[in-house]
């Protein structure tokens, strides 16, 4: 069976959403990715995708609010945690 681009794109970023460096975020991620990648439009998936390029430890804290996100990154950050349960980001 021959993937489709878009499915080997959603493959891959549901792989890498779950195969964090830090577990906490494997279990923020993952969980976002396999619920929710399939129905993002193109340029959230570019966000998202832009998104797991960040480094765990400050893709933590923005999830969590603990720190100041990037703007460019606050409407997916703020998708992320709402689906995990955490309501503000900052």
């Amino acid at each position: 069976m021959t993937l489709t681009p878009e499915q080997t794109r959603l493959k891959m970023l549901r792989m890498r959403s779950w195969r964090r460096g830090m577990k906490e975020m494997d279990l923020i991620l993952g969980p976002f990715a396999d619920r929710h990648l399939d129905s993002l439009s193109a340029p959230e998936l570019d966000d998202y995708d832009r998104l797991l390029s960040e480094n765990d430890q400050d893709l933590y804290l923005w999830v969590t609010g603990a720190q100041t996100a990037p703007d460019d990154l606050l409407p997916m950050l703020s998708m992320v945690a709402r689906a995990a349960g955490v309501t503000k980001t900052g």
